[in-house]
């Protein structure tokens, strides 16, 4: 860590710039953020101020700029809902998110986020997407909705039936002059800051509609953990979900900025600098934070190049944070949703759900179920369910694939000496040749295959390994069933090409039992078959010399 300590300041120029349109870019959406989250607009200047900073000055990727974003807003509004408001817990939840993220990046979990199957990644964020646009149409029809997005959703006829014309308009408008806003003009004024100024003004000339109100400045006050045993469980789930969804949006924005500054980020060094932000946060009073993707292609396309354009981004929002009370407190919330829905629009994955026809249906499948369940349950088990069944999906696949290497025809001999002894075997002498590690997914089936391929005139089975690098404690069992069954049948067990690790792991599990190792084991199939020959005589199926006694495995 002691390179957080060294700057590099020959890329002062850009990375200046780049900070400062970062953030002018990050105003509205700090603002709108804190104000969904429950806990106020300054908590959210608060976040993106010190989340920024710090993931900045720690973390893994020069170019990333950070701050609250739209899956831990989602978090922390159930969380508000569900702690009644209770502000010391709810920062007690960010202080201990952002110590898991430390802990993730310790013990080098970074590289096992990337493992996330893409449809389940796809369906959360979707499903992201769908809760944010669902808490903000309230406020786009003038209402103050009840916090949580069941209650939000129950809560829509009601605002339906009284609209608040004024706060409706306001709402569309800002919608509309983000989408018409030139992206040349961009450069000198943010649309997402064009939209809140322009609604702001608006919202001057229309009739009475819900605004901020007085809003606190300067600097934030200091906030200890606070400790409750009743409320101990749900403070701790929800600071590990804010901790894997923090994690997976900052790699994921990580991912970004390599692919378009042709850099290499470090993901360990990433969640620990994104979790000292978090954990320094929760400490002054701001939401909780991750890599924002907007904000750092922005940074980038800026001349961002360095750890600094973050930094001078936090520096930027400090600096409005202490006048910011006065002309914040006359933002309307309608123009607040405004921004928010077309947030949770750009969550939403359209690139995917377009052409998802196209691709396999279990993974289009996939995403329908996580979206569902991230909406309508929770994220965690969304992202649990999908996780399991990607998983149990993937070992599947593998295990098919396995068992059509089993049962594939013909046997591909090694040579010509190889194939005349098959031959001359003929129907005496059946070869099972494994492809790829064996897993729990083929284990169940594969004595099943073995078993149908049993012949009166059957002697001697040959289990060729040559080809598995690894076998787990199920196709252990798998082998021992096959080599006790063939006892029982009177057939005789070889086996070739097996590792010394593979036979090893036979032995401490005792799956041995029905056959010798020493004995038994062959490096090449032309030498078991060899053996064969002279033992088996071609002309008498009988070969009661090599048959096995029948014996009970016990």
């Amino acid at each position: 860590m002691l390179s957080a300590f060294k700057f590099d300041l020959s890329h002062l120029r850009g990375d200046i710039y780049g900070g400062l349109t970062a953030g002018v870019v990050a105003i509205p959406l700090a603002l709108a953020f804190g104000v969904a989250s429950g806990l106020g607009p300054v908590a959210g200047m608060y976040g993106a101020v010190i989340v920024g900073f710090f993931a900045s000055w720690f973390g893994g990727t020069p170019t990333n700029v950070s701050g609250p974003t739209g899956p831990m807003v989602v978090v922390l509004a159930g969380l508000f809902a569900s702690l009644s408001g209770d502000i010391g817990l709810i920062l007690t939840a960010v202080m201990l998110a952002g110590l898991f993220q430390i802990a993730f990046g310790l013990f080098k979990l970074g590289d096992l986020i990337g493992l996330v199957p893409y449809p389940v990644v796809s369906g959360f964020m979707s499903g992201i997407g769908v809760i944010i646009i669902i808490l903000q149409l309230d406020a786009a029809l003038g209402h103050m909705a009840p916090a949580g997005t069941l209650p939000g959703l129950t809560y829509l006829p009601t605002a339906a039936s009284s609209i608040n014309g004024s706060a409706l308009i306001v709402a569309g408008a800002t919608l509309v002059v983000i989408y018409a806003w030139p992206t040349h003009w961009g450069k000198y004024l943010p649309a997402a800051l064009a939209a809140l100024i322009a609604g702001t003004v608006l919202s001057l000339f229309m009739g009475d509609m819900p605004i901020l109100g007085d809003l606190p400045s300067g600097l934030p006050s200091l906030h200890l953990p606070v400790f409750d045993r009743s409320a101990a469980a749900l403070v701790l789930e929800a600071a590990l979900i804010l901790a894997a969804l923090g994690s997976i949006d900052s790699l994921l924005t990580s991912l970004v900025a390599d692919n378009m500054t042709r850099t290499r980020h470090d993901s360990n060094r990433e969640l620990i600098g994104q979790g000292i932000g978090n954990t320094v946060a929760g400490l002054f009073g701001g939401i909780a934070g991750a890599g924002a993707t907007m904000r750092t292609v922005v940074n980038i396309r800026s001349g961002g190049v360095t750890k600094l354009s973050g930094m001078i981004h936090s520096l930027v929002l400090g600096a409005v944070i202490l006048g910011v009370g006065p002309v914040a407190g006359y933002i309307p919330h309608a123009v607040l949703a405004g921004l928010l829905i077309k947030v949770g629009l750009d969550i939403i994955d359209f690139s995917y759900l377009k052409n998802a026809h196209r691709g396999p249906r279990w993974d289009l499948a996939l995403m329908a179920l996580v979206l569902g369940l991230t909406v309508l349950v929770d994220l965690i088990t969304a992202v649990a369910t999908g996780v399991i069944l990607a998983s149990l999906a993937y070992v599947r696949q593998v295990a098919a694939i396995q068992l059509e290497e089993l049962l594939s025809h013909p046997l591909s001999p090694t040579s010509d000496d190889e194939q005349a002894l098959l031959d001359e075997l003929k129907d005496r002498v059946t070869i099972f040749e494994f492809g790829g590690p064996l897993s729990f997914g083929a284990a169940a089936d594969v004595g099943h295959h073995v078993r149908e391929r049993y012949r009166d005139d059957l002697h001697a089975i040959v289990l060729d390994f040559r080809r598995v690098p690894f076998l787990d404690v199920s196709a252990a069992r798998a082998v021992e069933t096959i080599a006790c069954d063939a006892k029982r049948a009177g057939k005789s067990i070889f086996i070739t090409g097996m590792a010394a690790t593979l036979a090893d792991t036979l032995r401490g599990l005792e799956a041995d039992c029905c056959f010798d190792l020493d004995k038994d084991c062959y490096d090449e199939r032309l030498a078991v078959l060899q053996m064969l020959k002279k033992q088996i005589p071609t002309d008498n199926p009988s070969w009661d010399n090599l048959r096995s006694t029948p014996a009970n495995p016990e």
